[in-house]
């Protein structure tokens, strides 16, 4: 069944491709893999799924360490700073950097390991207050202060639109992010390249695509339901 799944959220990426005029292999997926057994995980290998989004540290790090063969694993819920060293050098794509207090740590972290980190800059387009992440006014005056990080590369955006049934409610927030998106690549600023726009869940990973989404985080569509009821 999720080999399946699988197969028909490729198909449905490669449509709403077609639909937006674009190449499908411009845009990457991330099986959101969280509470879900590695053994999910290991199925999904054996189809070709490389790419792994968790949200919680301690998980990722144990799948890490479980799995069968590397895989790459992107942090895709919110980092709190004392768990950074734990992660910093497991993951391929930290898209949740939503400060830069948070920034300030991975570069300290990424120091001592003498290496450097992607990350993605967490915008919340939305202004839901639930909700981690930059407003728009706050991501340019971010790029500002830790493009100067040495052991940090800012590779683009991220945000996590509303909860709707309806994703075409979540249209004008995808265009605006990726207004954002652009603006910010054309400044052509050092250590900065908006090459990464992860935008567009389970629910609304068509309208994210059509909007210019390059990396989408698809859960429940690949491996059904949740039970977060975490030990």
């Amino acid at each position: 069944m999720l080999k399946e799944n699988l197969i028909k959220v490729k198909e449905h990426i490669a449509e709403a491709c077609r639909r937006a005029g674009r190449n499908p292999e411009e845009v990457t997926l991330v099986a959101v893999s969280k509470t879900k057994p590695l053994s999910d995980i290991e199925e999904l290998i054996g189809a070709g799924q490389m790419d792994y989004g968790e949200n919680y540290v301690q998980e990722l790090c144990q799948k890490y360490d479980q799995v069968s063969r590397p895989v790459r694993w992107h942090m895709i819920g919110h980092l709190q700073t004392n768990k950074v060293r734990n992660i910093i050098d497991k993951t391929v794509l930290i898209h949740s950097v939503d400060s830069v207090h948070l920034a300030s740590r991975i570069e300290k972290e990424a120091a001592r390991k003498d290496i450097k980190v992607d990350i993605l800059l967490q915008v919340n387009v939305a202004g839901e207050e639930t909700k981690f992440g930059l407003s728009d006014e706050q991501v340019t005056a971010m790029v500002d202060e830790i493009r100067h990080f040495p052991h940090i590369h800012i590779c683009g955006l991220m945000t996590s639109a509303p909860y709707v049934e309806d994703p075409e409610e979540n249209r004008c927030y995808f265009q605006k992010l990726h207004q954002l998106f652009v603006d910010i690549g054309r400044k052509n600023i050092d250590n900065v390249d908006m090459n990464v726009l992860s935008m567009g869940m389970t629910s609304d990973y068509e309208v994210a695509i059509e909007e210019g989404a390059t990396m989408v985080r698809v859960g429940t569509g690949i491996f059904g339901a949740r039970n977060y009821n975490r030990a």
